[in-house]
């Protein structure tokens, strides 16, 4: 089974021009293959965000990518996203489905079994990203979970589970033999070597 990919955005990374870089990365992204693109730009006010969305949507029309708004319902339906990505602490997923489109993709980060399972009971759901599975540079200070704690979330639910933090193309088969259905990541995909 091939791997599910979610490249997360961070804008940070792109310099003073960072809005055009970016929608072309996602562009070249969906271009390349990868399945989902997390618009996770947490700290963009809400009109800046909804105009961020639309471009990398039409960015990615006529591929098989999704494009999901990382906790903000409100501006995935007004940028017509392919879903939301929920936080760990946000609002059920039930929720969402009583105000999305169908389809609509609805995510969850977990950070335990337990959470994995909570969220599971919960419905509503489509997958789950978990992690911090790796040593990452932008989760310093975040425990690690290893391999094995991921192996336990992929073991508690029947949802798909993408493995994030530290993913690398060399970590990939390791994620995948723990029982994850694919991976997401920020620096996995800012290289120029392509889509694993």
């Amino acid at each position: 089974m091939d791997p599910v990919l979610c490249l997360v955005t961070d804008r940070r990374r792109y310099g003073a021009l960072w809005e055009q870089a970016l929608v072309e990365r996602v562009a070249a992204a969906a271009r390349e293959g990868v399945h989902l693109v997390q618009v996770r730009e947490r700290d963009l006010e809400g009109n800046a965000l909804t105009r961020l969305v639309s471009a990398c949507v039409t960015g990615v029309r006529g591929t098989r990518t999704r494009i999901l708004v990382n906790d903000r319902l409100d501006v995935a339906l007004a940028a017509r996203a392919h879903g939301v990505h929920l936080r760990g602490d946000s609002f059920h997923a039930s929720r969402v489905r009583a105000w999305a489109p169908v389809p609509f993709l609805v995510g969850r980060s977990v950070h335990s079994a337990e959470e994995a399972g909570a969220a599971t009971r919960e419905g509503g759901l489509d997958y789950l990203i978990f992690g911090t599975v790796f040593d990452t540079p932008s989760k310093r200070g975040r425990p690690v979970a290893g391999l094995d704690a991921l192996a336990a979330v992929a073991g508690m639910t029947p949802l798909p589970v993408l493995a994030i933090g530290g993913i690398t193309r060399a970590r990939i088969g390791d994620v995948m033999a723990a029982g994850a259905s694919g991976v997401a990541a920020i620096s996995m995909f800012d290289t120029s070597g392509g889509v694993p």
